[in-house]
């Protein structure tokens, strides 16, 4: 999902974090926030909780609008 790791990554830059800090806030190793914010990993449901979480916004500011099928769609994590 590109669009989401676009969000995700202007997000952290929006708070001006590293992907190092901004994985520790989250909770993840931050080469699995690189590769969210790459579309090089899709996330389940519990992740991308813990992501807005811990980047302080919404799960529906990073999902609203995002198509519902992609070519990486039966993807999982």
């Amino acid at each position: 999902m590109i669009v989401f790791g676009e969000r995700v990554r202007n997000r952290r830059n929006a708070l001006d974090w590293s992907q190092e800090y901004a994985a520790d806030q989250i909770g993840i190793h931050f080469t699995h926030l690189g590769m969210v914010e790459r579309g090089q990993r899709s996330s389940r449901l519990e992740n991308i909780l813990k992501i807005a979480e811990g980047l302080q916004t919404t799960p529906g500011a990073l999902l609203d609008g995002l198509p519902s099928e992609t070519p990486d769609s039966d993807r999982t994590d």
